[in-house]
């Protein structure tokens, strides 16, 4: 008898990583996860507020880290007294932060950055560091300043990963275009390097009042430009996505792309309530259909609503994933805090659970 309820519970054990619930359905009928792939939350590791400069004295949110030479570089939209400007923290061991402060400056008035220039990735291609990052020069009014539409991409460089950084307002790869499914939003995302080529995986959106989100694959032979930009997303605007991370399995050769789900309550409130991943093969062809839900408030352990941008950086044998959140049960784009939640590798594909 007890020999058979172990392997019950090992086998429950087992099959927790990826599995079906009920799936979140909302007012609008925008589609949904039925599948999970659920990421282990560790909770808060970097909390807004005490930043060099008071740099992000009202909220810190879209964390995008990456690694070089042991050092993890977390670059983060830091909301200060005047606007909302990339800082960066670093760390060696992905929970101990120290704030650097903000990495870049607003433009002039009148340039596309002069609201805001936040959420930077960033490529290393020879002896330069490739910076894209997201402009516009649109914000509300004070004091939270939170950048408004059109979401552009910019470019800038540096010799080093931890900066100085030159804007290149010249080498600027696209921007938002009239009558496509990027009209509205055409910002920054993951980069990667495959035959030969530069593919972003860029967010995109068309205006109000019923906005709609996806994401776009932008390429170029070279960083400098010029970028061809996909005629049609990677999936459908109904799909209510943006924001990108890459993580390519080994042990399957299946890309995992990781993203924020933008959902709606019942009073038609929309704010960033998940992080899903799809899987595909192929980095040109990917299937709606092929999803699952990695981190809600169901399985976030402080924040039960919201949950903001993820981004995904591989540390030995597990994959940890950093996102926004403003705590409890706000959905604020203020006072949001970074945390820290894990993925075991190697990452399988979601599927149906056996009875």
């Amino acid at each position: 008898m007890k020999q058979k309820l172990f392997v019950t519970v090992a086998v429950i054990c087992l099959t927790q990583a990826a599995f079906a619930v009920p799936p979140i359905t909302y007012v609008d009928g925008r589609p949904q996860a039925g599948l999970r792939l659920e990421a282990k939350d560790q909770g808060v590791v970097l909390k807004h507020g005490g930043g060099p400069g008071d740099c992000d004295r009202l909220g810190a949110r879209e964390a995008i880290v990456f690694e070089d030479q042991g050092i993890y570089y977390l670059h983060y939209d830091a909301a200060g007294p005047k606007g909302w400007l990339a800082s960066l923290a670093t760390s060696k061991d992905l929970v101990h932060w120290d704030k650097q402060g903000d990495i870049l400056d607003f433009g002039q008035p009148g340039s596309l950055d002069s609201a805001s220039a936040s959420s930077p990735w960033v490529i290393r291609d020879g002896k330069w560091w490739h910076m894209f990052y997201l402009g516009t020069p649109n914000a509300t009014r004070a004091p939270d300043y939170v950048p408004s539409f059109p979401y552009l991409t910019l470019k800038a460089r540096s010799l080093s990963p931890a900066g100085p950084w030159e804007k290149q307002y010249a080498a600027a790869p696209f921007t938002a275009q009239p009558g496509t499914y990027y009209s509205a939003t055409a910002s920054p995302g993951h980069i990667v390097k495959h035959k030969g080529e530069f593919l972003m995986f860029f967010s995109a959106s068309t205006p109000g009042p019923q906005i709609k989100r996806t994401l776009g694959i932008a390429r170029a032979k070279n960083l400098d430009g010029p970028w061809t930009v996909s005629p049609e997303p990677i999936v459908p605007l109904a799909e209510q996505i943006e924001n990108s991370s890459l993580y390519y399995e080994p042990k399957n050769k299946t890309w995992f792309l990781f993203t924020n789900h933008i959902g709606i309550n019942g009073r038609k409130q929309e704010f960033t309530d998940a992080v899903w991943v799809y899987w595909s093969k192929y980095l040109n062809h990917w299937d709606p259909k092929n999803k699952a839900v990695v981190l809600d408030g169901r399985n976030c352990s402080w924040s039960q609503e919201c949950i903001g941008m993820p981004s995904v950086v591989k540390v030995g044998k597990r994959l940890a994933l950093f996102y926004d959140a403003p705590g409890g049960d706000s959905i604020s784009h203020m006072k949001r805090d970074i945390g820290l939640a894990w993925l075991e590798l190697p990452l399988t594909i979601p599927v149906s659970p056996v009875k």
